[in-house]
């Protein structure tokens, strides 16, 4: 056990060293970009066997204690050791982590994001995930900082690097153009600043907690449950601990770097940046501030309940404005027209991550109860939320693929404008889609509805201390939250799925001629509204056939070689062109390889909770009770 939970760490290292490392001559193969896309399959794959076997070898009568541990001296001066060990807690995160890492590997082997070279993409992607799996393996306050930091430069690259540049299998007939150079730099330095910022931060309650308790050993300091530190130094560490460590949650109000990394992130790089890096700050959460600075964590658990609602009612409200359609709102004529608010950019991946700032809002109300039930119940949502916001954004990377843009008015528009929804033009990928928003919504019986019930639950008998009149204001709101994130994800399947009435001649008919005699390409009919390859608008003194006014070059789908990774021949398609047909392609192989697994886990955790609930309630309630 303890050499398995050391490969599963160091094994992604060792495995990105090898990537930029010319192949042996057997296994260059007759493409050497795809011989290191199998060897990213390979690593990952065997990573995920690995903890899979951690997982079967552990000890489930003791979860609440440290298994598989190793304890070797580093640096001696500064007592900083290479603890490694897992708990109920630590375990499903670990596995989760090896998973999802290895159907992005997988993903990308088959539909490589153009934008760098392979050989940089997997090295990058293999240390993204040496450093997740170390954050929730270490036991030592130095190394927990050091792997939290090892996540940045690698999601800095992809988002900056491969971002905004997806593969497309057709046209963009309306929307907004895929991110441009600067775009996706703006949103990575975004990220990484933030997150830097925070890390200083928590690095200086890390420091307090280790020096004024005199160790840096994880286990022994949650065993003193914060004996040697006096109340002020438990308030301030908590606080600065808690800062970092919301930054990377994310938690309203320093959420605001989220939204754009993720609508300029790759595919992969928004599975991983929803699925596990979120998690790395919640489980800070768990594994240090609350057993190690309890006093602490308690003066401040209401202020972090507070902002936690909040961020479940703004997340919940970006989304829903985002959702509805916006069609009528800024395409006013005349002198008027600049008065007019410029509706929001309504684009499903931001969407999504605006609904992953409400799905954490739960998670950290959960921690804030200070109570075994809300505790559980967090632990639970942040597994539920990986595994479904990880498959959403699979599925926007594949109607993206297919549409050229995730604009959810083009979507939309473009399903009312050829007569055929989601469900009758591609009916598994509409099927999913509907899957995927659901289980976000949290219908009894998916993975969803379990961790935001428990942590209602959590605030509704909060810890003793705790104001219980405001708990049941937050769980109030927090039910007020749940309403409004079942409309907008229903109201989202039910404009790109099963779509929507014309709205009064908001979008030209695909195939018939325009008023003006140009032919139609389900352009809005509004006037103002963006093209899909440039952003230029047509306005309404446009002569017909003249160029939009600004008009950028369009762009053209990657070229296809026919190996895996790329488009194919058939794909190819100037972007601004119009559809001459309704077919599009339903799931592929490899994509029913990569979401699979998502699906069935989470009807899995829906069905048979218990099975996760028995993993991580002996350890939250050691925790929780100072390790007795």
């Amino acid at each position: 056990m303890q050499l398995l939970l050391a490969a599963v760490v160091v094994l992604p290292l060792l495995g990105a060293v090898a990537a930029l490392l010319p192949a042996p001559p057997g296994l260059r193969g007759r493409d050497p970009e795809q011989a290191v896309l199998r060897h990213g399959v390979t690593v990952t794959g065997l990573v995920l066997a690995l903890s899979v076997a951690l997982a079967i070898g552990f000890d489930y009568d003791r979860a609440e204690d440290m298994q598989a541990t190793t304890d070797i001296r580093w640096i001696p001066a500064l007592d900083i050791r290479i603890h490694l060990g897992i708990d109920g807690i630590s375990l499903p995160l670990l596995v989760m982590t090896a998973l999802l890492t290895f159907l992005c590997a997988l993903y990308s082997y088959f539909r490589m994001p153009p934008g760098g070279s392979p050989t940089a993409f997997v090295a990058l992607l293999l240390v993204l995930e040496a450093g997740t799996l170390a954050t929730f393996a270490v036991l030592d306050l130095m190394l927990f900082f050091l792997a939290f930091e090892m996540v940045l430069i690698p999601m800095y690259f992809l988002i900056a690097r491969w971002g905004g540049q997806e593969n497309t299998a057709g046209p963009t007939p309306t929307g907004p153009a895929a991110p441009a150079g600067s775009d996706r730099e703006r949103a990575a330095w975004r990220f990484i600043l933030y997150t830097l910022l925070g890390s200083v931060v928590m690095l200086l309650g890390l420091l307090l907690i280790g020096l004024k308790g005199g160790t840096f050993d994880m286990v022994a300091l949650a065993s003193d449950n914060g004996a040697g530190l006096s109340h002020s130094t438990q308030v301030i560490a908590v606080l600065a601990i808690g800062i970092g460590l919301a930054v990377k949650a994310p938690m309203w109000p320093l959420h605001s770097w989220l939204p754009d990394a993720h609508t300029a992130a790759p595919t992969v790089g928004s599975v991983l940046l929803a699925g596990v890096l979120l998690k790395m700050g919640t489980y800070g959460l768990v594994r240090i501030a609350l057993p190690m600075a309890p006093d602490g964590a308690h003066t401040l658990a209401p202020y972090l309940a507070a902002f936690a609602v909040v961020g479940i009612l703004y997340g919940s409200l970006a989304c829903l404005a985002l959702a509805l359609p916006t069609s009528g709102r800024s395409d006013t004529l005349g002198p008027t027209a600049a008065l007019t608010p410029a509706r929001p950019k309504a684009d499903l991946k931001r969407l999504i991550a605006y609904s992953s700032v409400g799905h954490m809002g739960f998670v950290l109300l959960g921690i804030a109860t200070l109570t075994p039930t809300g505790v559980n119940g967090a632990l639970f949502a942040n597994i539920a939320h990986g595994l479904i916001t990880g498959l959403l954004f699979f599925l926007v990377g594949a109607l993206k693929e297919r549409f050229g843009s995730t604009d959810l008015d083009q979507l939309a528009g473009g399903a009312r404008a050829s007569g055929a929804a989601l469900y009758g033009r591609a009916p598994r990928l509409g099927g999913l889609l509907a899957f995927g928003a659901v289980a976000s919504l949290g219908l009894p019986g998916l993975a969803g509805f379990w961790g935001e019930m428990l942590a209602m639950f959590g605030a509704y008998e909060p810890a003793d201390g705790l104001s219980r009149p405001a708990y049941l204001t937050f769980l109030a709101l927090a039910g007020l939250g749940t309403l409004l994130t079942a409309a907008y994800l229903l109201i989202v399947v039910r404009r790109v799925c099963m779509g929507e009435p014309a709205a009064g001649g908001a979008l030209a008919t695909a195939g018939a001629p325009a008023p003006d005699g140009t032919p139609a390409t389900a352009v809005p009919a509004a006037v103002g509204a963006p093209t899909a390859a440039s952003g230029a608008t047509r306005t309404a003194a446009t002569p017909p056939g003249a160029a939009p006014t600004d008009a950028a070059p369009t762009d053209t789908a990657a070229p296809d070689t026919g190996s895996p990774g790329l488009a194919s021949p058939a794909a190819a398609a100037t972007v601004g062109s119009p559809r001459r047909d309704d077919a599009i392609a339903d799931v592929r192989g490899h994509e029913l390889a990569a979401w699979t697994p998502l699906v069935v886990l989470t009807v899995l955790a829906g069905l048979w909770p218990a099975a996760l609930l028995g993993l991580t309630d002996p350890a939250v309630q050691h925790l929780l009770g100072g390790g007795s």
